[in-house]
C-alpha cells in the first residue's frame, strides 16, 4: 500500500474527466487553492454527506477562488449520476484508472479510494493532509483549514 504524500511535497499532476467528461488536469489550477478529497464510491452514506457538505459551503469556497475537486475510482457515468442527484455543483473527477489514487498513497485495500483530503496551494505544493476524514462537517473544516494557513481569507 502506497504512503500519503507529505506536507511541502509537490502534487503530482494528473488528467482524467470529469462527471460530464470533460479534461480535467490538476496542473490548470495553478494560482490558486485546490481541495482534493478522495471517497470510496459514489452514492454510498459516508460520500453523500461528505459531498453534500462540499455542496452546501461550495460557496464560500468558489468566493475565496478555491477550486474543488473530488476523485473516486468510479466512472464518469457514475459520477454525473451522483452529481445530478445530490445537485452537486463541483466537480467530480473520475479514476477508474486509480492512476490518482496511486499517486496520492489514496489507494485503499479494496481498490476504492480512501476517504484522504489533500489541500493544495497556489504553487502546486501540498498544503495540509487529512488522513482522518469526518465527513459531516469536512467541507466546514477544510475551509477553516485553509484560512489557518493563510491560504485564503
Amino acid at each position: 500500500m502506497e504512503e500519503l504524500l507529505s506536507t511541502g511535497s509537490v502534487a503530482p499532476d494528473f488528467e482524467s474527466v470529469d462527471q460530464d467528461g470533460k479534461s480535467v488536469k490538476l496542473s490548470t489550477f495553478r494560482g490558486s487553492p485546490v481541495v482534493l478529497y478522495f471517497y470510496p464510491k459514489d452514492d454510498t452514506p459516508g460520500c453523500t454527506m461528505e459531498a453534500c457538505n462540499f455542496r452546501d459551503n461550495f460557496s464560500q469556497f468558489k468566493d475565496r477562488g478555491i477550486t474543488v475537486l473530488g476523485v473516486s475510482v468510479d466512472g464518469q457515468r457514475s459520477h454525473k449520476k451522483f452529481q445530478e442527484k445530490y445537485k452537486l455543483n463541483f466537480t467530480l473527477v473520475a479514476d477508474d484508472s486509480r492512476k490518482i489514487v496511486s499517486s496520492y498513497g489514496a489507494k485503499g485495500m479494496t481498490g476504492s479510494a480512501k476517504r484522504v483530503t489533500y489541500i493544495i496551494d497556489k504553487e502546486g505544493k501540498i498544503a495540509h493532509v487529512y488522513e482522518k476524514v469526518t465527513p459531516k462537517e469536512h467541507g466546514v473544516e477544510v475551509l477553516s483549514k485553509m484560512r489557518e494557513l493563510g491560504l485564503v481569507k
